[in-house]
């Protein structure tokens, strides 16, 4: 009898059977996952994130132009805007330059644009600098044909 169970390896052929099918199954979903990784996840990730960016540029570019109220003598006025910590799961900065128009910089050379700034001739000054992890404001300073606005962050 012993020489009988000794002799029969039909339970250890199936073991092995279905430790070759999970190799081939892990085998399998690892290739898949580093070609989606590879190449699918960030190129969507890219694509989302230049829509993310051109969005967050307009948001503030309004944002800023409907700050400046109509004509006064004397005006000081601070607008919160909000805009998102991350664009692609980065960080990014709103920068102000030639007076007229706001830059997007992210560290993702592909995000990224520029908005000119729709502003009554009496602005005569835009300046400043958000980074995406501040709390923005727009603070609007002056009157009458000497209006400044500054991007601050806080």
């Amino acid at each position: 009898m012993g020489d009988a169970l000794a002799a029969d390896r039909r339970g250890v052929s199936s073991v092995v059977g279905k430790l070759y099918e999970l190799a081939i199954v892990l085998g399998f979903v690892g290739v898949v996952t580093a070609a989606l990784y590879g190449s699918a996840v960030p190129d969507y990730r890219t694509a989302t994130g230049v829509e993310v960016g051109d969005r967050t540029l307009a948001t503030a570019a309004t944002r800023v132009e409907a700050a400046v109220p109509p004509d006064a003598t004397s005006l000081r006025v601070e607008v919160a805007v909000d805009l998102p910590e991350t664009v692609a799961g980065e960080r990014y900065r709103v920068r102000a330059v030639n007076d007229s128009t706001l830059v997007f910089d992210h560290p993702d050379a592909a995000i990224g644009g520029r908005a000119r700034l729709a502003l009554p001739e009496r602005v005569v000054a835009v300046n400043g600098t958000w980074e995406s992890t501040e709390t923005t404001v727009v603070a609007v300073d002056g009157g009458g044909d000497d209006v400044r606005v500054r991007l601050v962050g806080r």
